[in-house]
Formats: structure tokens, C-alpha cells, sequence
């Protein structure tokens, strides 16, 4: 099988790369090269900017593949690209969307493929459904060979799952206070990409995905207390939490609010029947406190990965100032 993704080396594409690898694709990545990330051996890398169509169709010159999967597609303009680039040119088009374009609040749980697409507070989630829709429309139209993945919240070792990153390990350490988004009651799915990988690579060259959306999560359900402490043990370290509402953590950092109300502060319950069934065998088995112990261990392994973001630090102390100065203790 003749495989292309654009883009190949973020968080969730480097451990299909490395799958692909594995299982003996004939792997083709399109990426400018610029990133810190090393492809595997035996990967064809061709240069070129998936944002320049003239320079993407350069580096593709006549190939043609089994399978496209769009990494870094987000606007509805990158889809029309796209279009203009692999009509005729793939049997199967991946495009990764995200479970954050599901309807948020949720009305309700589990949430299906089939439950509405619909976020009133993320651009980023109502941009992926546009994308979404643009791709039914090519199927619907002309056939064109589309198939929708969407991720939830997927991690690897040097991905902290987290606002702030290493800062708040950082934190954690020296014993200083940490926000924790909400009570911490909510229910959260965090996938290592490892997992992630096994789900979409079995779909390739599935023609019963064809036309068809599937999302990819764990079924471990965490609250976010339970993720915030399973980081502070990996750390080795006695965590002090306070619970801050995300409205107004929405007040100091219109973004962080946005992830916060737009997805995370939901309760989210996956139904992955749909997956399993298009993917004999399929199952996530990483548990998050492996997943936590192997970020803590990758970072430690090097000085340079633990890096303290201090406008998160000064961001994190105004909230705590404002919230404690509102409900004091």
C-alpha cells in the first residue's frame, strides 16, 4: 500500500508514521522539513508547502497513492485545496478533524458519530466542521473517496496534556499552587497516540470507511483531579490544586477559555462501537498513569525539554489573586 500524509511528524502523526513503517506501507510524507522531529527510516519525504499549490503539486509531481491523510487541514480553504490536488490522484482521502466539533455541551452521553456536530464556542471546532462539511459535499457530488477520523485529546512523552505544559510540572515541584479548570469532577478520555495509531491505520484501504467518520479515543474515563494527580505522582510531587471556574479563567484568556468551554470543561463519554467494528481487535491500552510516567521520564531525560513558560507563570497568579481576592478561604 502507497501511502501520503501531509504533515507526519506532530504528536498524533509520528506514531503512525511509525506504524506505517512497521506494517510495511510504502510511506510518503509532504512537509516542508522544518520539523525538530525525525521521520523513520525508509520514509519518502517530499519538500514542499501543502499551503502553496503550486509548490505541493511540484513535490507530488505524477504520484499516485492508496491512501492521503490531511494532518494540518483546518479551514475550509485547505479542503478546496486539497480537492483541486487528489482528485484522481488517491483511493482514500483521511481528513483529521476533531471530537471537539461534537455538539458541546453534549445533550447526550456517550456521544456516537452520529451525534450532531455543533460548537457555539471554538472557532478552531467550528472551522473542523466546516471542513467536514465541504467533504460530504465533494462525496455526495462526485464520489470523491473521503473519510472523516476524529481525535479527541491524544498525547505522547514530550506532549503534557495540560494548559502551560512543563510549567505546570514546574509548579507541581517547587510546591507553588496549580489551577485545575472547574470543580475537577468532569469526565475527560485522554489516547496515547501509540493507541490512536492501531485505530486509523487499520482503516486504510478500508472501503467500507469510504463516505464514512469515525472518532478514535480510549475508553478510560479520568476526571480531571485524577488526571492532574496521576502527572503530580509521576513527578513526584504533593500537588496543591484550586478549582477555578472556567468562566473566568475565560475572563483573563479569552483562548484558554475557549478550550476550556468550547470542550474540556464538558463531561465526555466516548462510544467507540464504531471503530472496533471497521477494526477487528482494536483497543486502546495505554493507561494514563503509564502515559504520565513516560512524559515525566522523557522530559527529565533532558534539561532542555523542561522549559518554564514565566507569562504562564505571571497568567497563572493573576487568576489565582482575582479568584482568591472573589472567594476567599
Amino acid at each position: 500500500m502507497k501511502a501520503l500524509f501531509i504533515g507526519g511528524t506532530g504528536v498524533i502523526s509520528t506514531a503512525c508514521s511509525q506504524l506505517a513503517v512497521e506494517q510495511g506501507l510504502e510511506l510518503y510524507v509532504l512537509n516542508r522539513g522544518q520539523s525538530s522531529r525525525p521521520l523513520p527510516a525508509g520514509v519518502h519525504q517530499l519538500r514542499g508547502d501543502i499551503r502553496d499549490l503550486a509548490s505541493a503539486q511540484a513535490a507530488l509531481g505524477d504520484l499516485h497513492f492508496d491512501v492521503v491523510v490531511n494532518w494540518v487541514a483546518f479551514l475550509p480553504e485547505h479542503i478546496e485545496s486539497d480537492l483541486r490536488l487528489f482528485r484522481g490522484r488517491t483511493s482514500q482521502y483521511i481528513f483529521i478533524s476533531s471530537a471537539s466539533a461534537y455538539q458541546t455541551p453534549p445533550v447526550s452521553l456517550p456521544v456516537t458519530e452520529e451525534t450532531p456536530l455543533e460548537n457555539p464556542y471554538w472557532d478552531y471546532a467550528r472551522n473542523k466542521i466546516a471542513c467536514e462539511e465541504r467533504l460530504r459535499r465533494a462525496y455526495r457530488e462526485e464520489k470523491f473517496p473521503m473519510t472523516i477520523v476524529r481525535p479527541s485529546h491524544t498525547y505522547d512523552p514530550s506532549y503534557i496534556p495540560l494548559r502551560g505544559g512543563y510549567t505546570v510540572i514546574d509548579r507541581l515541584r517547587r510546591g507553588q499552587k496549580v489551577i485545575v479548570p472547574g470543580d475537577g469532577t468532569s469526565l475527560w478520555v485522554l489516547t496515547h497516540n501509540r493507541d490512536f495509531a492501531k485505530g486509523i491505520l487499520g482503516l486504510f484501504g478500508n472501503a467500507r470507511a469510504v463516505g464514512e467518520a469515525y472518532h478514535i479515543t480510549s475508553d478510560e474515563l479520568l476526571t480531571w483531579n485524577q488526571i492532574y494527580e496521576a502527572l503530580a505522582r509521576a513527578a513526584g510531587a504533593e500537588p496543591r490544586f484550586v478549582h477555578v471556574p472556567s468562566e473566568l479563567i475565560a475572563a483573563y484568556n479569552p483562548s484558554w477559555g475557549a478550550s476550556l468551554l468550547g470542550d474540556k470543561s464538558n463531561s465526555m463519554i466516548f462510544d467507540n462501537t464504531k471503530i472496533k467494528q471497521a477494526v477487528p481487535g482494536f483497543a486502546a491500552t495505554t493507561p494514563f498513569a503509564l502515559g504520565a510516567q513516560e512524559i515525566i521520564t522523557w522530559h527529565d531525560a533532558d534539561p532542555a525539554r523542561r522549559v518554564v513558560d514565566e507569562s504562564f507563570n505571571q497568567l497563572t497568579e493573576q487568576i489565582l489573586t482575582a479568584y482568591e481576592k472573589a472567594w476567599p478561604r
